[in-house]
């Protein structure tokens, strides 16, 4: 029965977009990165992600990542986004184990919010961009 599955709340596990300079194509770039800032290390994080615009009905491909393990207060990149994408609602659906307990979050990038204004110093990444708790 569903109401026999107990999810635990997820703390201290985020979801930023990043404006990056890439070094090689000389332009800058929305990477979107998950942060561990637990103590402890997570593992087999599953993030499944997508674009939407419901108005317009605009979707884009479902994209799934995998990372097995993911350290204490460290971050991993998990994918860029092109800049027709960072005009959409963008959902990123965490799943991850700790303690071999499942935890599942889901991080909404609204329409509209990915854009230079919104650019602030994300602690750990020590980069400009948007962070969603």
């Amino acid at each position: 029965m569903k109401k026999d599955i107990q999810i635990p709340e997820v703390t201290d596990i985020f979801m930023a977009i990043v404006k990056e300079y890439n070094s090689e194509f000389q332009c800058d770039d929305w990477n979107a990165y998950i942060i561990n800032n637990k103590n402890v290390a997570i593992e087999l994080v599953l993030i499944v992600s997508k674009g939407y615009d419901r108005t317009k009905q605009i979707e884009t491909a479902i994209l799934r990542h995998k990372i097995e393990k993911l350290p204490a207060k460290s971050y991993a990149k998990v994918e860029l986004l092109l800049n027709d994408v960072t005009k959409l609602s963008n959902v990123f659906n965490v799943t991850f184990f700790n303690k071999n307990v499942m935890y599942d979050k889901k991080f909404l990038f609204k329409k509209g919010s990915i854009k230079e204004s919104a650019l602030r110093t994300i602690p750990l990444l020590n980069r400009r961009g948007i962070l969603i708790k």
